[in-house]
């Protein structure tokens, strides 16, 4: 009886691991954002989107699955290396990293509410508050 629970626990968990990431804006935004412009705004190499506007990168706190996913897959980066990366452009003075949500419902309130948000969910918790514009 143990090992089909196992077995179904493992299957379920690893589903999880796997779960996509869809980058999220507000529905008035036009930009046309691809990866690099994503990967950019997020390693703040670029604070505006195409047309001028002010981008603010949204992120999930450091231990939410969906980061490491959204870390690994967009921003080719570890989590050890985009915590040196921040470390140094804040030490610096070039820079700030992006402001952490709890969980994808704050994200997506937080992105509906402000034209200027950018932010990353889990595949398939966008509503139609939000725009998907990449999926990883």
């Amino acid at each position: 009886m143990k090992r089909p629970l196992l077995c179904i626990a493992v299957a379920f968990f690893s589903v999880n691991a796997y779960a996509g990431v869809d980058v999220v804006i507000h529905p008035s935004n036009t930009n046309d954002i691809n990866a690099n412009v994503i990967k950019k705004l997020f390693i703040g190499k670029s604070k505006s989107f195409a047309d001028g506007t002010k981008a603010i990168p949204l992120t999930q706190t450091a231990n939410a699955p969906i980061t490491g996913e959204f870390n690994e897959r967009v921003l080719n980066k570890s989590a050890t290396q985009l915590r040196a990366h921040w470390s140094k452009l804040v030490f610096t003075g070039k820079g700030t990293p992006p402001k952490e949500a709890a969980n994808d419902a704050e994200v997506l309130a937080l992105v509906a509410s402000n034209p200027n948000i950018i932010g990353f969910v889990t595949s398939g918790s966008a509503d139609g508050s939000v725009k998907v514009v990449q999926s990883f």
